[in-house]
């Protein structure tokens, strides 16, 4: 068996987390490393290890990702103003081999980013 995520290990409460939402399917922590005012990582709590690996019978829980992303960042005070990255693959920038929202907001963003 593989080594658990960083973000299995919290789910499973083995390390701590500042949780801001967590339900049956879903489980949202602040970034210990923000780049912003808000951010909030949105993790599905199957270990999916990146878009590109999940399923078709995963699509209902990708839509759930973005929604509860979409609540998360309105109730942080930023419903209508906020940015969503998700990186698939180390070599744009994923460093932790779950699939994980990266929910920010509060700063002004440029584009095309990084």
């Amino acid at each position: 068996m593989s080594e658990k995520t960083l973000f299995e290990k919290i789910v499973d409460r083995e390390i701590p987390a500042d949780i801001v939402y967590e339900d049956d399917d879903v489980i949202a922590i602040r970034d210990i490393n923000p780049q912003a005012p808000m951010h909030v990582l949105v993790c599905p709590k199957k270990p999916i290890t990146m878009v590109s690996s999940a399923q078709p019978e995963d699509a209902a829980l990708l839509g759930t990702l973005l929604l509860k992303a979409g609540e998360i960042a309105t109730a942080e005070g930023y419903g209508d103003r906020f940015r969503l990255v998700v990186n698939n693959g180390a070599a744009v920038g994923q460093t932790v081999f779950h699939l994980h929202v990266h929910v920010l907001g509060g700063r002004s963003f440029t584009w095309p980013p990084g």
